[in-house]
């Protein structure tokens, strides 16, 4: 018999066993089940409880309100109920099986049966449960095992699943990205690469969200490099790549939207292009757009003066992502990156105390006269490095000049 690790405070939590008392007080049985089984087999951090359920979407409701527990409806055509114990959600699902598919979505119809609940899940080591008690249950057989030894394995045959939903595809990569410690399942690669054409037939928005997942893990350029290898990257992504760019970035940076931006070529338009296509949220793109080289340049060893004023016009988040981006092009420049990474880190820009109250006391009258006169003592304000000291003097200089 299998049993969870010890210490694991989710499984005891005050809030977790309020559910499951109030889905049994009603005489359905519950399991932890998914990512939490997993990852607490792994002894990872476990992020989201999901709970597994005998008892339909509307008895779960019922057994929520009857022991005084807030949820909410979120799924619940596909059985999802959201429990809300203390201040945490957790997503309560009545097992099921799949009547319909066509590759992007599922008309499931419920059961009580644990192993067709498992037989309709991804791969083996997300069909993982486990009771109050952390006794394990492997309705597979093989799921256990696969998370131990770090395999990707899908449930039943791969092709079978991946056309249930061709999103797997991606998961497919993704969970290899994160838990894969060995070579890839030999069977699993070649479905998703005989299928890939279905990627095509998914949102926009699972895309990029799985895409984005994949990204954040540790070290993805063993799952990236296989996924251009089968085509499946160009079928996510079909834009100019820059592979070599991506890797040194892995190596240097977790953020995930540094390591988007290296994949993507320095092209404006196609980026642009490709947040359009995959619908990223407005601020990704703009961060995107902005990590791309214009005539505010950033570069490795720059001067510290240059550096700030970089710094002020581009703003801290901007000035780090286009040196990130050069460090990539130069990993071995180490020297020249960190100080300028410290300057941005530590030094924070002034506000230019000169505004158009300040000018029109001066006696000049807004137009464009008063435009050129403040962006000319900005630029000489930046080019002394920030004086607190002189404006009044330089600015008497530049109305006379203009006079």
């Amino acid at each position: 018999m299998t049993r969870l690790p010890d210490g694991q405070t989710w499984l005891t939590a005050p809030e977790t066993t309020a559910v499951i008392d109030a889905l049994e007080a009603a005489g359905g049985e519950a399991r932890f089940v998914g990512g939490c089984v997993r990852n607490a087999l792994l002894r990872e951090p476990v992020a989201d409880v999901d709970i597994a359920t005998t008892l339909t979407p509307d008895r779960t409701m019922a057994a929520l309100e009857a022991a005084g527990l807030r949820f909410a409806p979120t799924g619940v055509e596909h059985g999802t109920v959201t429990a809300i114990s203390g201040r945490r959600g957790f997503e309560v699902t009545t097992l099921r099986r799949d009547v319909a598919t066509d590759g992007r979505r599922a008309v499931v119809a419920f059961t009580d049966d644990w192993a067709e609940d498992a037989a309709r899940r991804d791969f083996r080591l997300n069909a993982l449960y486990a009771d109050r008690t952390g006794e394990v249950f492997d309705p597979t057989g093989e799921g256990v095992e696969d998370c131990r030894a770090g395999r990707i394995v899908f449930v039943g045959e791969a092709e079978a699943r991946i056309r249930e939903d061709y999103l797997r595809i991606l998961r497919f990569f993704r969970f290899h990205a994160w838990y894969g410690r060995s070579a890839p399942d030999a069977a699993g690669l070649a479905a998703c690469a005989g299928l890939k054409a279905g990627i095509g037939q998914l949102s926009a928005e699972r895309i990029s969200a799985e895409l984005l997942k994949l990204l954040a893990a540790p070290d993805p350029v063993g799952a990236v490099r296989l996924m251009d290898e089968t085509g499946v990257l160009e079928q996510a992504l079909p834009f100019e790549l820059d592979r070599r760019l991506f890797e040194a970035m892995v190596g240097l940076s977790q953020d995930r939207a540094l390591r988007l931006s290296a994949l993507l070529a320095a092209d404006w338009d196609m980026v642009e292009a490709a947040a359009t296509r995959l619908r990223f949220s407005n601020a990704l793109r703009d961060r995107l757009l902005a990590a791309l080289p214009d005539f505010v340049e950033v570069k490795l060893g720059m001067e510290a003066h240059a550096a700030r004023v970089a710094i002020y016009r581009l703003g801290k988040r901007t000035f780090t992502d286009r040196l990130m981006r050069a460090w990539a092009a130069e990993p071995d420049r180490y020297a020249g990156a960190w100080p300028l990474l410290d300057l941005a880190e530590s030094w924070t820009p002034p506000r230019f105390p000169i505004g158009g109250a300040e000018l029109r006391q001066a006696g000049l009258e807004p137009g464009p006269r008063m435009g050129q006169v403040l962006r000319d003592l900005q630029d000489w304000w930046m080019a002394e490095d920030f004086p607190e000291e002189g404006l009044d003097a330089k600015l008497a200089e530049l109305i006379g000049a203009a006079a």
